[in-house]
């Protein structure tokens, strides 16, 4: 299915929704409601996941850290997520140990025992095992570790590629006849009793206006200023936008399991493998106050980062051994919290039917980004009418039936192995890294180019090095990748891997490329506007 060419509705309200915000919220809710059989539209003024929800520290957890704020629904509710997500996404989410060096002067043994037996018996856990005590002297995670970090605590969460996830989901939502618009702006949001016009303006076209039976408004840290500057309404809500920043360093450990470390101001800062290569560290909290469309890391944020890790590695880490940095603003719901880490990371949804339904996602995480969207799609069941029932919740994402494939595994963690190790088989002259990496970005959607192939040749040209064309037009095609920074730095992290002249010669390609349908281009014609 070619993704960038939908068909769309000849007429009536042209859709029955249309979601502002290609993040991980905006692209979850489009799944959702199109799978209930709601006619969408998804419309982001950049890239998919261009902003936040490419910038997280990339995991899926409840968020230890919060239990010390008291946020026991918000801990639940990720903690039942985790193994749902596991199994709908087995390719791109995966379990990983995180080794937490005890420093008796931040927390006292007693009450990281009480936080971790919360964290265990919070929600039920059928793949990840529970949390235990750890003698770094004998442990490997220990020997990376300066002297005098004797004691530890180790617990399971999961890993995720933040930015393939939202572009999962935005692919499941168009395979389930949404039509899905990155680089499309919302310039304009007129209200009417039964429908709001709103006025889009994409990238390189002409402005559209289309008919919509509500809108979700899932703008992230742009979510005020799209009520006011373009709805027109008051906000009754007030987003406080806390900006947190990453950095890659060459690899700190040669292990698997990551780092959750405490530092001296009492915040938790991880040190996860990233890449093969590095370790990625991070985050940060800083109130952001600059513009939201060049967010970008200071100074005093990469030496803070570096300061307190290097309190634990027996290798320190200057701000010269970073190779790769990238920063995003978070919109959190303002709870008028005077410390910016302890600002509540749960949503809210407003549903307002003063005329049209306009629905309006205030903070979240990646995490909980399902049921978020479930509760989304349910509060606008009754005022749309819709009849389909939730589904998400046992639906792989597109690439995760990898069952399908290899048949019945005892959990996801097997059937990714076996997947691994079946695409070995079956092209045995690929080399083992692409297999690994196409298995873990792709899945059973790798297959697509692979099934034809009978020898790289039909693969195309390696345009860099593990790069096909096979891979690029799918990218291209399917997954709405239209430059350098689209493949290298979100769909893949390539970027990392590559020299300067490789990510030109990706660019370049790139640019050759004869110019891609346009999800609106039907409107633009003026066909079933009005």
């Amino acid at each position: 299915m070619d993704t960038n060419a939908p068909s769309l509705p000849p007429q009536g309200p042209l859709f029955d929704v249309v979601v502002v915000g290609g993040g991980i919220n905006g692209c979850g809710i489009a799944r959702d409601l199109a799978g209930r059989g709601a006619r969408v539209l998804l419309v982001e003024q950049h890239d998919l996941a261009a902003h936040t929800s490419s910038a997280s520290t990339k995991l899926i957890h409840g968020g230890l850290r919060y239990l010390e704020y008291g946020e026991f629904g918000l801990v639940r509710k990720a903690l039942q997520e985790r193994e749902v997500l596991l199994r709908a996404a087995p390719h791109l989410i995966q379990p990983l140990t995180f080794v937490m060096p005890h420093d008796p002067g931040m927390r006292p043994a007693w009450m990281i025992r009480i936080g971790l037996w919360l964290y265990d018996h919070l929600a039920r856990r059928e793949l990840l095992p529970a949390s235990t005590a750890l003698d770094l002297r004998q442990h490997p995670a220990g020997q990376p570790l300066r002297d005098g970090w004797t004691r530890a605590f180790a617990y399971a969460d999961g890993w995720v590629d933040d930015a393939r996830l939202v572009v999962l989901n935005a692919l499941d939502a168009a395979q389930r006849g949404a039509v899905v618009a990155p680089r499309t702006r919302c310039t304009g949001l007129q209200r009417h009793a039964q429908h709001w016009m709103v006025t889009l303006q994409p990238d390189g076209g002409a402005p559209v206006t289309v008919r919509t039976r509500a809108v979700v408004n899932a703008a992230g840290p742009w979510a005020e200023q799209l009520l006011r500057e373009h709805a027109g309404l008051p906000p009754r809500r007030h987003l406080r936008l806390v900006r947190g920043s990453h950095i890659v360093v060459p690899r700190l450990f040669a292990h698997d399991a990551a780092y959750l470390l405490q530092a001296r101001d009492r915040r938790v800062i991880f040190a996860i493998p990233f890449e093969q290569r590095y370790t990625l560290v991070g985050t940060t909290d800083v109130e952001h106050h600059a513009g939201l469309d060049a967010v970008a890391i200071d100074a005093d944020e990469t030496a803070y980062l570096c300061a307190e890790v290097s309190r634990y590695f027996r290798r320190a880490i200057t701000p010269d051994d970073v190779v790769w940095h990238y920063s995003g603003v978070r919109p959190l719901l303002d709870d008028e919290h005077g410390n910016p880490a302890a600002v509540t990371r749960d949503y809210r949804l407003e549903l307002d039917t003063a005329g049209a339904p306009l629905l309006t996602v205030w903070g979240g995480k990646i995490t909980t980004f399902r049921t978020l969207a479930e509760e989304a799609a349910q509060r606008l069941a009754a005022p749309l009418a819709l009849r389909g029932a939730p589904w998400t919740r046992a639906a792989p994402l597109p690439g995760g039936d990898l069952e399908r494939v290899v048949g019945p595994c005892a959990t996801p963690m097997q059937a990714l192995q076996r997947y691994r190790a079946h695409l070995q088989r079956r092209w045995p002259w690929l080399d083992a890294a692409v297999v690994h990496r196409w298995a873990r970005a792709y899945g059973t959607l790798a297959l697509d180019w692979l099934e034809p192939a009978r020898g790289p040749h039909d693969l195309g040209r390696q345009v860099a090095p593990g790069l096909f064309e096979a891979e690029l037009q799918h990218l291209h095609r399917r997954e709405w990748a239209r430059d350098a920074d689209d493949v290298l730095w979100r769909r893949t992290k390539l970027g990392l891997h590559l020299e300067a002249a490789q990510r030109t010669a990706v660019a370049d390609w790139l640019q050759r490329l004869p110019p891609p349908d346009k999800p609106l281009a039907p409107l633009e014609r003026g066909a079933g506007c009005h």
